[in-house]
């Protein structure tokens, strides 16, 4: 057993039961004895899911080494060209995205788009703790121009077609579609491996619902999940409105 895994054992033992912690009293106006016993039971399992949560990201975390890069990728960067290494600047960790948005596409996809836009509010503190680079097959100038469109300050912006990332790392070929894809990279020694990539898509998806990964990296689903309507079953973010 791990180290972290050993930690999150001894963690789930002293954990008091979630019933218990759930077990609150009535608390807004006009609610029934009904809807409390409900929102208890929710409640209760709120906070399992997040005790789970935390369970899965320490496993992440215990991960052994992944693969070394097959070789220092170059990127087209908006201030001239960079390496896969280069990315990393101060730090030892990198997160990539690729962005749909490749040289067959007139527009970038818009989900990727909406992930994007409220990931560069967070990208000041992201940038804090580990490197962000985002990742199209387009030429930079097409990525640059949409960029400026949507007024994103914050996101690192990178061309990957002059090289094989996206088919290494995001599973694309070259002459198709692209696919969206998150990997995080750690450089140890002058040595740069593959971490984690989220891997859940159509293959493991249950029936009814969309290839997604575990946490959601969308705040947008994240908010719809609170709300009575839920994600829906026929609408998608949208470029303009």
């Amino acid at each position: 057993m791990t180290d972290a895994n050993a930690s999150t054992q001894t963690q789930t033992q002293t954990l008091k039961p979630a019933r218990e912690l759930a077990d609150l009293p009535p608390r807004f106006p006009g609610e029934s004895a009904a809807y409390r016993r409900a929102r208890n039971d929710l409640l209760a399992a709120e906070i399992e899911l997040r005790r789970h949560i935390e369970r899965v990201a320490a496993q992440r975390r215990a991960l052994p080494p992944g693969g070394l890069v097959p070789e220092d990728y170059q990127f087209d960067g908006e201030a001239g060209p960079v390496t896969l290494s280069q990315m990393f600047g101060a730090h030892d960790t990198l997160v990539t995205y690729n962005w749909m948005f490749g040289p067959r596409r007139a527009r970038p996809c818009p989900m990727c788009t909406s992930l994007l836009s409220a990931w560069d509010g967070e990208m000041p503190d992201i940038l804090q703790r580990v490197a962000f680079a985002v990742i199209g097959r387009a030429p930079l100038e097409k990525l640059l121009a949409f960029k400026q469109e949507r007024g994103w300050r914050h996101l690192r912006i990178y061309s990957s077609g002059g090289n094989t990332f996206n088919r290494d790392y995001a599973a694309e070929d070259p002459a198709g579609d692209d696919n969206p894809a998150v990997n995080v990279f750690t450089r140890t020694g002058g040595q740069v491996r593959h971490f984690w990539a989220e891997e859940m898509g159509p293959s493991t998806a249950d029936p009814g619902q969309d290839p997604r990964g575990a946490p959601d990296l969308m705040p947008l689903w994240t908010i719809l999940d609170m709300t009575p309507g839920g994600r829906g079953t026929d609408w998608y973010p949208k470029l303009a409105y």
